[in-house]
């Protein structure tokens, strides 16, 4: 591609920017004279690379003109061949450097995640499996130096989780989070099955931005709020007081449950959290799926209804169906290895992007994923 998409847009926001750090009373507010710093360093930078592309152009057209022209000195044809190959690479790196600063940023992707996993089809099996997902997640958080704290859960029979949801800090845990949201399916053979047959279970994983209160206002008389006795572990003080919290949003019919904290107030907080994360998916959900129709997303849409992910046990195998992407060593994987799986998932949403913003289609590999 020899074009880029139109820098206009760009030069006029920056000069708009310029204009705005050149009045005196730019420094009144340092916090929002930083980010218009930032913001105007960076259009700086985009527009820039943008206009040292287009020279690398007009000199590449230039060497091959000359050395194109039949009547040329050769000395001069020869020289020019061999500079066509370094002009051609250096422009081929700005124009990565422009696309990539072209494509907006998400907004949500430096915000704290809750996750919450629920086992699904399967029973018993996928409440287990449920287990391992959170124990893999705990894994990869805290390889990555991320905080995780507890704010749900329902335990099955066995140690399983029916449900369960935590809240994770720490620094973009979105961004490197948010293609785990879907169905994960699970094939082995269960410790109950005494006949060797291999069973298939899923659990579901939403992925949430963590919500601010200025992200979306909770009308109280929207909001239906009632307190129990919680059950279950935790020692004598868990169970003679009314601390878990039950809160309905009466607009959606979202439940949230929370009764991992020993006081009232902690559990109430922690389910209004979750609530206004779920609300904020749900808004930019639907604003997503605006534009649903025009193209479909190659990795997936991040609901919670769409298969993206079966650990295989008899053959040691973890697929992601959304990019085809097959890794054979599944033990690694369940103690937090996911690494290579997400670098994958954002370099084909950065591909995406690419080709939404130069009109072209892109179609990631696909392999042994379809099974």
């Amino acid at each position: 591609m020899d074009t880029l998409p139109d820098i206009a847009p760009f030069q006029r926001r920056l000069d708009e920017l310029n204009a705005q750090m050149a009045e005196s009373s730019f420094y009144a507010n340092p916090r929002r004279a930083a980010e218009v710093t930032r913001e105007q360093q960076k259009l700086a930078q985009l527009v820039a690379d943008h206009q040292a592309f287009e020279k690398f152009g007009r000199e590449i057209a230039e060497a091959q003109a000359l050395a194109r022209d039949p009547a040329g000195d050769p000395a001069f044809k020869e020289l020019a061949a061999q500079e066509l190959p370094g002009l051609a690479r250096r422009r081929d790196i700005l124009q990565q450097a422009v696309l990539l600063a072209m494509i907006p940023p998400d907004p949500t992707d430096s915000r704290n995640t809750v996750m919450e996993i629920r086992a699904g089809t399967g029973g018993e099996e996928a409440a287990l499996f449920a287990a391992e997902l959170a124990r893999l997640y705990q894994k990869y958080a805290d390889a990555h130096g991320w905080k995780v704290e507890p704010m749900g859960s329902s335990v099955s029979e066995r140690g399983g989780f029916k449900e369960v949801s935590f809240l994770i800090s720490g620094q973009d845990v979105y961004r490197q989070l948010r293609f785990e949201s879907g169905v994960h399916r699970v094939q082995r053979v269960p410790v109950t099955e005494a006949s060797g047959r291999i069973h298939t279970s899923t659990v579901t994983v939403a992925v949430l931005p963590e919500a601010e209160e200025v992200d979306l206002h909770l009308d109280p008389q929207d909001l239906e709020i009632t307190v129990q006795r919680a059950s279950g572990p935790g020692g004598q003080g868990v169970n003679t007081t009314d601390s878990a919290v039950r809160v309905i949003h009466k607009p959606t019919g979202m439940i949230v449950f929370c009764a991992d904290g020993r006081s009232q107030q902690k559990n109430k907080a922690s389910a209004l959290a979750v609530l206004r994360s779920r609300l904020l998916k749900l808004r930019e959900d639907e604003e997503r799926a605006k534009y649903a129709a025009q193209r479909r997303s190659q990795i997936g849409t991040g609901d919670r209804s769409e298969r993206i992910r079966t650990y295989n046990f008899p053959q040691n195998r973890v697929t992601d169906h959304r990019i085809g992407l097959t890794l054979h060593n599944l033990p690694h994987v369940l103690e937090g290895g996911i690494d290579e799986i997400i670098i994958a998932l954002q370099k084909a949403d950065y591909e995406e992007k690419l080709a939404a913003l130069t009109g072209q289609m892109y179609s990631p590999p696909r392999g042994a994923g379809d099974d």
